[in-house]
């Protein structure tokens, strides 16, 4: 979030500053400071020699050649974003530099001299002279290719920030992009893996039990339409998750008839807390596939979900058989796509900041433990 939120600030400042007003005033603002900054030196640096001036003489000497580089700023800027320095062509824009920099220097220098004439050479009566203009610009103009290249050096800092900035903003909008097209391409495998399965359950009752086929279609559709109505959405809130729970739950119940029951503990505070979509299904589907499917005899899922230290647990623990020497962890994610494609998921929703544990319980049967932090928005 810092960054992108820091990113965004960049934005605002290079909108901000490539309005021509908004330049203009920066400019004038940077250059005030400027003049303000050398007349209290020029003041104080006087007072305390044997030839003190008055505030306002330095005010307005400072501010006279503070003020003639502000109408040349703008030219300046222009040319450093005219001729962009890189690796293969520095020699060449700074030969493009160097004769502008001493004609704009010259030009800005005579004019500063022309304005403290204006006001203290008519003054005082005396009259002017071309040459004390041209031994004065001599003399100084050098200080102007100072300025000029201060200013150039300024630019081009301030327009590789912004490039850099720019860079940051859109390699995060790449990334962000990424992770979201690899989430929704994992989410997507899920609906064709329950689909089959669920067309596959529906076609061996049509010959058996065509009221329980009808059952499960329809249950069946009520699914699909929860699902079409968050398809867009990576996390949704523990509720919405729970009713596509139940209606899976209806349709393997109408599957497995009373072989298989099911209690759901939820604690009614973690309900609004943001889940990824469609995380619970794969999960029962796996507890229900080796837990439950195996068994001659009645199975059970048990699903809690309760917050805990900042963060939402949920459980769902069946009484199958367990985990065994030949059906291990590793085997569960190798054959099975929704544990796999869930794993994958919390990665890239949360990072480190959760967990993903399977274990087996201590009176029978397997329990799979989900963590992530309460009170979430997507990553």
């Amino acid at each position: 979030m810092e960054d992108r939120d820091f990113a965004s600030e960049g934005v605002k400042v290079r909108r901000w500053w490539e309005r021509r007003w908004g330049q203009l005033a920066l400019i004038w603002a940077i250059w005030t400071f400027i003049g303000l900054v050398f007349t209290a030196q020029f003041y104080f640096t006087a007072f305390r020699s044997q030839n003190p001036v008055m505030l306002s003489v330095a005010l307005y000497v400072q501010m006279v050649w503070a003020y003639v580089w502000i109408p040349a700023t703008p030219l300046v800027l222009w040319l450093v974003r005219r001729f962009p320095i890189e690796r293969q062509n520095w020699l060449r824009v700074a030969l493009v530099h160097l004769p502008i920099s001493i004609a704009l220097s010259v030009v800005v220098t005579a004019l500063g001299n022309i304005l403290l004439y204006l006001n203290y050479g008519l003054r005082e009566g005396r009259p002017f002279l071309f040459e004390h203009l041209l031994r004065f610009v001599v003399e100084n103009f050098s200080e102007g290719m100072g300025i000029y290249l201060l200013i150039a050096l300024a630019g081009y800092a301030f327009g590789y920030y912004i490039r850099y900035r720019q860079g940051e903003l859109r390699a995060s909008q790449l990334e962000t992009q990424l992770s979201q097209a690899q989430l929704q391409a994992l989410k997507m495998q899920l609906h064709p893996h329950f689909l089959f399965n669920t067309l596959h359950s529906i076609s061996a009752l049509l010959n058996s039990d065509a009221e329980a086929a009808r059952s499960m279609i329809t249950r069946l559709g009520d699914f699909l339409r929860l699902t079409l109505e968050n398809s867009g959405t990576q996390e949704v809130t523990l509720q919405q998750e729970m009713e596509f729970l139940r209606c899976y739950l209806e349709i393997e119940r109408i599957r497995f008839q009373d072989r298989l029951t099911t209690t759901i503990d939820i604690d009614p505070l973690a309900l609004e807390t943001k889940v990824p979509n469609l995380l619970l299904q794969p999960i029962v589907e796996n507890a229900i596939r080796h837990g439950i499917a195996p068994r001659s005899s009645t199975g059970h899922l048990n699903i809690q979900a309760k917050q805990c230290d900042g963060h939402l647990r949920i459980r769902v623990r069946d009484n199958g058989p367990g985990l065994s020497a030949s059906r291990t962890v590793e085997s569960l994610f190798s054959k099975g796509l929704g544990l796999a494609n869930t794993q994958k998921r919390l990665d890239r929703l949360y990072g480190a900041d959760h967990s993903f544990v399977i274990e087996n319980a201590p009176d029978g049967g397997m329990i799979v433990t989900i963590e992530i932090p309460a009170g979430n928005g997507q990553r």
